[in-house]
């Protein structure tokens, strides 16, 4: 018996994804719904599968080309679409040394039908053609008499007939290719009703309780992909076993990202899901990054919640819960310094350790938006953003670039080459540290990750507006840290200091541009009451360095901070 695969169709409905990707090579689980389908037609007996491609036909091609699969698979590629019949007519040289029933399965659905029982069923009635079916309200559109027989195809049915849902998977037997115009577009519904007219017998194996999806459209895409992570992130047995019914699902609050939070519940475990949205093209997406760069660092022991389960094309990314506390509320309800010191300690320790171990086996392939931190990531993400961001877009005040030009200069080339090299978060501040109820420590949000200096997430997580600590607290911790990179790589206290100068700027500029755009752009308005304690820290910071290499941009810190008091901020 051989198989096939029906994946000529557009995909429009899936557009503007489809675009890039044909419909069969979206992902659940990472797996491509074509290779899916292959093994079930391998499962249910199939010693040959032939699948059929129009649009991108040549991605098809290479992706089976490029596949171990237990069975031989063929691609026929149309010159024109053929439709489903059409599509199964071209095939016919395909299965011209069989006499047996073949099996055909539409190239966009996700299902655990089991195929060999509906082979079964097909020969034991003595059936021409055997449609499985089921009820499925949105696609209703079958007639089966009482009988078991398929009376016709419409949403109106006679007296004693049900109306089921064609689920794309059928048996046929060779002579269907009777019912088959030689050329040219031709539908297997019509095919159907021509057998059903010549009194051949087409019959509905009912199916209840079955797992089916058609990812047709995007929403349907992800539903189907939410189903399947929470089967893996849940550890249950079998194709989808939990369904989006049997858990509980609440939305969290985000914080500057445009991605989706929420916990699901079930078997009285939760899980946070990260959707990242549908990303289909060449380069690295956030999603694939947060999944690539977080499974890397719980394996390199670096204090990050357990990945689940993923699937990247989807962007659902299924995550260890590690509750609701973030380092930021934390700070804010414990009334004594002491607690906060150690806590940052401890913080500050897994840092350095995140840097060091995490940079072992990184593959900057991984990273989403630059591979490395680098002068010219901080000229034009940290210093261009703080003037067109905050200062021009935010702010308001008429001031170039250009005028604060040799001072960028001189703070990115400090910034970015002078620092302890190892893997740095990118985004190192209270919101992405959490506390769990055991009072664990985990980072979350590091998909920005990449290489670069240890210095630069030091300051992320000392001078962070959000908890405000004040300067004498700042500089007590950023000699703890100093000390641990000194014990463990060896590097002076005054060299770790002369770099960490200039990356608590870049990264105070960052910050400022990021709540300008933020605010502004982004609607997201809670971010402004930040921006004082920004700019206070942004000019302490700027007493640290050279003053008289820095006066411009220590003229428009103190003209910002002027200007901040008169708006009453």
């Amino acid at each position: 018996m051989k198989g096939m695969i029906l994946a000529a169709g557009f995909g429009s409905r899936l557009a503007p994804y489809t675009d890039k990707n044909p419909k069969p090579l979206f992902t659940i689980l990472e797996r491509p719904i074509l290779d899916m389908t292959v093994d079930a037609l391998a499962d249910a007996g199939c010693t040959a599968v032939a699948v059929n491609a129009y649009h991108l036909s040549g991605m098809v091609k290479e992706h089976v080309l490029n596949t171990s699969y237990r069975v031989p698979v063929t691609v026929i590629e149309e010159k024109r679409i053929l439709g489903t019949g059409g599509g199964i007519k071209n095939a016919a040289d395909f299965f011209s040394d069989e006499s047996d029933p073949f099996v055909v399965v539409n190239g966009d659905i996700v299902f655990n039908v089991d195929l060999r029982s509906v082979c079964d069923f097909h020969v034991r009635e003595g059936c021409d053609a055997t449609l499985v079916l089921h009820d499925y309200e949105e696609f209703n559109n079958v007639r089966v008499d009482s009988n078991g027989l398929i009376a016709g195809f419409s949403k109106d049915s006679e007296p004693g007939e049900r109306l089921l849902a064609f689920t794309g998977i059928q048996i046929l037997n060779p002579d269907f290719f009777k019912y088959v115009p030689e050329t040219g577009f031709y539908s297997s519904i019509d095919s159907f009703r021509e057998m059903i007219a010549a009194s051949r017998k087409v019959a509905g194996m009912v199916l209840d309780n079955i797992y089916w999806r058609d990812i047709g459209s995007p929403e349907k895409y992800v539903e189907a992909s939410y189903e399947a992570g929470l089967a893996g992130a849940f550890g249950k047995t079998g194709q989808h076993a939990v369904s989006s019914g049997e858990v509980e699902k609440t939305k969290l609050a985000g914080d500057g990202s445009d991605r989706k939070w929420y916990r699901v519940w079930a078997d009285n475990k939760s899980m946070v899901l990260a959707d990242h949205g549908i990303s289909v093209g060449d380069s690295v997406c956030e999603a694939e990054a947060f999944t690539k760069i977080g499974r890397h660092l719980f394996q390199a022991g670096v204090r990050v919640p357990e990945i689940k389960a993923h699937d990247i094309m989807s962007g659902l990314v299924f995550v260890e819960d590690v509750g609701d506390e973030h380092l930021e509320g934390y700070v804010a309800s414990e009334p004594g310094q002491t607690k906060t010191i150690e806590l940052y300690m401890e913080i500050i320790a897994a840092l350095v350790n995140m840097s060091i171990n995490g940079a072992r086996g990184f593959d900057p392939a991984w990273a989403w938006q630059t591979q490395v931190y680098d002068r010219e990531l901080v000229i034009d993400k940290e210093c261009r953003y703080f003037i067109e961001s905050f200062v021009q877009g935010w702010m308001g005040l008429e001031k170039e670039f250009s005028d604060y030009k040799d001072e960028f200069e001189k703070i990115a080339s400090n910034a970015a080459e002078t620092g302890v090299t190892g893997l740095m978060h990118r985004d190192f501040q209270s919101r992405n540290i959490m506390i769990n109820k055991k009072k664990d420590v985990y980072f979350i949000d590091f998909q920005g990750a990449r290489t670069g200096p240890l210095q630069y997430d030091l300051a992320s997580l000392l001078i962070d507006p959000y908890t405000a600590l004040p300067r004498d607290t700042r500089e007590k911790l950023l000699d703890y840290g100093a000390g641990l990179v000194e014990k463990s790589l060896g590097i002076k206290k005054e060299k770790f200091f002369q770099n960490y100068r200039y990356c608590a700027v870049a990264r105070n500029l960052q910050a400022l541009g990021a709540f300008g755009f933020l605010s502004k752009i982004k609607k997201k308005t809670w971010f402004e009451k930040y921006i004082p304690q920004g700019v206070k820290v942004l000019q302490e910071n700027l007493v640290d360095l050279p003053a008289h290499e820095f006066s411009r941009l220590t003229k428009l810190a103190n003209e910002i901070s002027y200007e901040l008091e008169g708006r009453n901020l």
